[in-house]
């Protein structure tokens, strides 16, 4: 969901809470997602949190004080849970910002979106992963849903809801991003989260890109944030670097594609993109917060396990047994992620703050959690050789580019409070 302004960013204290919180709330889920995370089923699985216990996280999160994290009620799909509302209710009336991740289902109706309205919810992700029907159908598993999550995000627009499409992004539906950029705009959406593949859950290899594809794909969201969409990505940190090389290079007089490597997918990408919308005629609008799974993320399971994100499968305590505060601020991981002390390529790469690797993809496809991400094709150091080959002045580009400072030879004090 939305994160808030760069002053938040830039004072938030990583070490002492997370800037986004996400509780599924339930497993339970009509759809049947290919890429599904949360493996969702339709009835709740046995240990869920209940009523009581639900009630009490929302006290034990107030706990990292003012200001509170955003709450992200997800899932699954939140609307399966029958206390939902009252969830909702008591965790506004603490002070939570609070975002709904709630699947397109018979459920996400009129009188939901009223309650969205009443209840005061900040924020709504819907997903669409595909630019037609056939695509976005057949990775989400239920006919129809396509049109229907059209429907929904208009609906929610004119009403006056804060709205963000959440794309994953996977063999299926790679080549549809550029027309998925002119369908957001025809929308009216203005934030695009896009999910970088994790082969967990329903989400099985044969859907992952090849890093060279990623970094293609990263190449072109950049590009894509250049007509009035803010793009941010989830699993896809490396993002941040190609944003942040891509607008220094411009900043300095120089077309980045004639510097940079890139390949035969984002070539054809970007053309479509422009062969829809024409030359883009704004700043470019790509986050390059410093956030990752563990730093400024946590996830609490549907019952209670903790994990440093949803995509990463790697307990770190129970909210049965500890503090949500004491779990984010002790653990001896999650000081680690936040510390930037990673293992390989990440832990000797200049962008380790502002990036630091897709933390669950390192654990997933290498075992360790601290290792390098194994869908990064940058090779540390590459930075320093562009900057003196090129003799690129960064005063200008500092004050521009939220996420440079993390990069330059600056303090740590300096660096974590520059994001």
């Amino acid at each position: 969901m939305k994160h808030g302004g760069g002053e938040l960013h830039r004072a938030w204290p990583f070490d002492e809470k997370p800037l986004l919180v996400f509780w599924e709330t339930t497993k339970a889920c009509m759809l049947a997602c290919k890429h599904c995370r949360a493996s969702a089923i339709l009835e709740p699985l046995p240990g869920e949190l209940s009523h009581e216990e639900a009630m009490k996280l929302l006290d034990d999160l107030a706990g990292f004080g003012k200001p509170l994290p955003i709450l992200v009620f997800t899932g699954g799909d939140p609307l399966m849970r029958k206390d939902i509302w009252q969830l909702v209710a008591r965790a506004k009336e603490l002070g939570f910002r609070v975002a709904l991740a709630p699947a397109v289902s018979p459920l996400l109706n009129d009188d939901a979106i009223r309650k969205m309205l009443d209840y005061g919810v900040d924020g709504v992700s819907i997903s669409i992963d595909g630019a037609r029907p056939e695509t976005h159908d057949g990775i989400r598993g239920i006919p129809g849903v396509f049109k229907r999550s059209l429907e929904v995000v208009r609906k929610m627009i004119d009403v006056g809801l804060r709205v963000q499409v959440n794309t994953a992004v996977m063999r299926d539906n790679v080549l549809e991003l550029p027309d998925m950029v002119k369908m957001l705009k025809d929308l009216g959406v203005t934030t695009w989260e896009v999910f970088y593949l994790i082969p967990v859950g329903r989400a099985q290899r044969e859907l992952d890109l090849t890093p060279e594809e990623w970094e293609d794909v990263s190449h072109f969201l950049y590009e894509a944030s250049k007509y009035g969409i803010v793009v941010r990505t989830t699993e896809g940190p490396m993002f941040r670097r190609v944003a942040v090389v891509r607008r220094l290079l411009e900043l300095n007089g120089i077309e980045p594609d004639t510097v940079l490597e890139t390949g035969a997918l984002y070539r054809k990408l970007v053309g479509r993109l422009r062969e829809l919308l024409g030359e883009p005629m704004g700043k470019p609008l790509a986050s390059t917060t410093g956030t990752r799974d563990g730093k400024g993320i946590i996830f609490i399971s549907h019952d209670g396990i903790v994990y440093p994100s949803g995509f990463m499968p790697y307990p770190v305590g129970s909210v049965r047994t500890q503090s949500i505060v004491s779990i984010y601020r002790n653990n001896v991981l999650l000081k680690k992620i936040r510390a930037a002390e990673f293992n390989g390529r990440c832990g000797v790469c200049e962008f380790r703050d502002i990036c630091g690797g897709s933390r669950a993809r390192a654990y997933i496809l290498g075992g360790d959690p601290l290792g390098e991400d194994p869908a990064c094709l940058y090779v540390p150091g590459g930075f320093s050789r562009l900057l003196e080959k090129y003799r690129l002045d960064v005063e200008r580009a500092v004050r521009e580019i939220r996420g440079l400072r993390y990069v330059l030879p600056v303090s740590r004090s300096n660096r974590d409070n520059a994001c």
